[in-house]
């Protein structure tokens, strides 16, 4: 039996401008980089709050990056929606859809540089 949940993957291009998006418009903090033994740049990130990391991949030798339509996001927490998204514009970054307003929260999202998608909720209370 699986224990915890201890990172999810991510393969991209541009390293470096997907780090920058993940620490610049997100905040999230970098905890380690290396490359691993066949060859793959590895970056490991995390959200303020949570144990999970996010490991950020450059192996080019599987070929270039196609990210899906509606395949796969990630989905985090703010206290803000409004000037979260009011900080990602100003970083060049707006909402890509959204807000959205449902029963318990408000969500928007926003595209990372390769073209994954990023979910941002804010709670209401």
């Amino acid at each position: 039996m699986v224990k915890k949940l201890l990172h999810t993957r991510y393969r991209v291009a541009d390293l470096a401008k997907t780090v920058a998006f993940y620490k610049d418009v997100l905040g999230l903090e970098e905890t380690g980089r290396h490359t691993s033994g066949r060859g793959s740049q590895l970056v490991f990130l995390k959200a303020p709050g949570s144990e999970e990391l996010i490991e950020l991949c450059k192996f080019d030798e599987s070929g270039p990056v196609v990210v899906g339509p509606d395949l796969t996001h990630l989905a985090f927490e703010v206290d803000d929606l409004e000037a979260f998204a009011k900080h990602a514009a100003s970083k060049g970054c707006p909402l890509s859809d959204g807000p959205h307003k449902t029963a318990r929260s408000t969500i928007a999202f926003i595209d990372a540089p390769e073209g994954y998608e990023i979910e941002i909720i804010q709670y209401h209370r």
